[in-house]
């Protein structure tokens, strides 16, 4: 089994481009709560982000868009106490940066005092810009996401790969290339054609991530319960699923269910 490489004792964001002007792969995932966050830090992971995914994964919602700030900073000062090396990244959820940089600013500050995360995520390219800029004034690290973009998930009305047609291609590079000027230390890609995402992560300087946008880019993110398998009816291309914990899981609790109505559990060696 190979391990992720340990020589950074603790990820930074100049970390991750360090990362990449050397060609290391940059290794993300999502986690959302103290115990979960604490296995996947300790096995290495670089980044972890606190993702607004946690309105569907944790809260059973359709989309992303219900979670609230005050629900974000929970999950992500759950992740914060657990972590050792791993740099945490927090989205901005819906609602709270899109239309005023002040109130961008002002949750982007919560979630840094309030959970102890290091930087956040905002979904956008052009239209976020005044706020992305307001927040990194205030020395917040931001991570940006172009493509398919969830919170915007009404606007788009599917969940299908984005940037096909050449006009949004155009525009996904030139946000790109903007959320670079801008600052921000890292960009995430989500299913876009693995050309483009290449174009893209040899276009700028800072990290690129993908999530079903090929292999050219700087490193990779997945949702922890699905590449864990724990999420069953979500099969996307892009998704490797490393375990099979749902059915794990539902064979375990129907033997516990099995020895307590059998009377084997607990047995007298699990008795005080």
């Amino acid at each position: 089994m190979s391990i992720a490489k340990k020589e950074y004792k603790r990820i930074t964001v100049k970390t991750l481009v360090d990362m990449k002007s050397k060609g290391e792969k940059i290794s993300m995932l999502t986690a959302y709560d103290f115990t979960m966050a604490k296995i996947v830090d300790g096995a290495g992971i670089d980044v972890i982000l606190v993702g607004d995914s946690a309105s569907n994964v944790m809260a059973g919602h359709e989309t992303t868009l219900p979670i609230t700030l005050d629900q974000m900073i929970y999950h992500a000062s759950s992740v914060v106490r657990a972590i050792n090396r791993s740099l945490v990244v927090v989205d901005l959820p819906f609602g709270t940066y899109q239309s005023d940089p002040k109130e961008a600013l002002r949750s982007a500050i919560r979630i840094m005092k309030e959970s102890g995360g290091h930087a956040v995520k905002l979904e956008g390219g052009k239209e976020i810009k005044d706020s992305i800029k307001r927040i990194l004034n205030a020395g917040i690290p931001v991570m940006g996401h172009l493509g398919l973009t969830p919170q915007s998930i009404y606007k788009f009305g599917t969940y299908t790969v984005r940037a096909k047609e050449d006009h949004e291609a155009h525009q996904l590079k030139e946000d790109a290339l903007m959320l670079e000027k801008a600052g921000c230390f890292a960009i995430v890609l989500e299913k876009i054609p693995a050309k483009l995402a290449r174009e893209v992560a040899e276009s700028v300087s800072i990290p690129v991530i993908g999530i079903g946008a090929g292999d050219g880019v700087d490193g990779q993110v997945l949702v922890l319960h699905d590449m864990l398998g724990m999420t069953h009816e979500f099969n996307p291309r892009f998704l490797r699923r490393y375990m099979n914990l749902y059915e794990d899981m539902t064979t375990a609790i129907a033997q516990y269910v099995s020895d307590v109505k059998s009377k084997d559990f607990p047995n007298n060696e699990e008795q005080y």
